[in-house]
């Protein structure tokens, strides 16, 4: 399995986290792998062979993810299966990144992954997919990428720059800010940007905000130096380990310690390990 990220330009810096490439070899044996929420939006193309999606609580039931697609706000975790060579290309935005270059609302694309040809048209995003896979050099890749990226970058208004302000604030505290201190203690303020926020970043603040500190915590599990999950939760934020179990259960499906022995979670702690 080879994952690899790239940086974005200077002029894209402040809407991409990232640009990523995934190759796995085919293989006879294929296994099911656990995606758990990151507070991302991306936008992926598939250029190997096919990947199930497994609907949730559905463990039989699957769809074929699109080959150009942009995958909403993960609010579950979900479960993704190769059909054989794993050969992906993908922008990471930050939270509210995807909304710079596109209006619809973030909240729509939740836990879904979108056709890239219902979004920008399917001579657009036909001719995306063909220019990236015709080419083998990343570097030209992210360049072909870049040039559509800019061209759909939209100027930022004052609204989108204060929900770019409380992300921000959110990740420097590892997800632990304080919305009201943020938003000056005004409440009628706070539920109307908790409106825009939905909007444009696809989740609530406060949704955000569990996810990053999640973040927080897998970085703390995954780093290799040896740490009880009290210590953890502390460093994290968490009111006391039984919270940091609670909120890790319910975004990841598991606990802690089945996390980590969980080989259905490998890929999930490669991103981790390298986000």
């Amino acid at each position: 399995m080879d994952y690899q990220t790239y940086p974005p330009q200077k002029d894209l810096s402040s809407i991409i986290k990232c640009y990523w490439t995934l190759e796995v070899p085919k293989s006879d044996e294929t296994h099911k792998q656990r995606i758990v929420p990151d507070g991302c939006i991306e936008m992926a193309f598939l250029l190997g062979d096919d990947i199930k999606r497994y609907k949730n609580k559905m463990k039989d039931q699957f769809v074929y993810q699109p080959r150009a697609m942009v995958i909403g706000q993960i609010t579950e975790p979900f479960e993704i299966e190769p059909t054989g060579y794993v050969n992906t290309f993908a922008v990471r935005f930050f939270p509210f990144g995807f909304s710079m270059i596109h209006s619809i609302p973030m909240d729509q694309l939740a836990n879904n992954e979108t056709p890239l040809s219902a979004l920008f048209g399917d001579k657009v995003a036909n001719q995306l997919y063909e220019d990236i896979i015709k080419t083998k050099d990343i570097k030209l890749r992210i360049k072909i990428i870049e040039v559509f990226l800019l061209d759909q970058l939209k100027t930022k208004s004052n609204q989108e720059r204060v929900i770019q302000m409380t992300v921000e604030s959110l990740m420097k505290s590892n997800g632990s800010a304080p919305i009201l201190s943020i938003w000056n203690h005004d409440a009628a303020k706070v539920r109307d940007m908790e409106r825009k926020f939905l909007k444009l970043v696809g989740l609530s603040p406060k949704h955000l905000g569990k996810i990053i500190r999640l973040q927080t915590a897998l970085k703390l599990m995954l780093d290799g130096e040896p740490k009880s999950l009290t210590q953890i939760a502390y460093e994290s934020d968490y009111y006391d380990q039984s919270h940091f179990i609670k909120d890790f259960r319910k975004l990841t499906g598991l606990n802690p310690r089945q996390f980590l022995g969980d080989k259905a979670s490998h890929l999930s702690t490669i991103f981790y390990q390298k986000n």
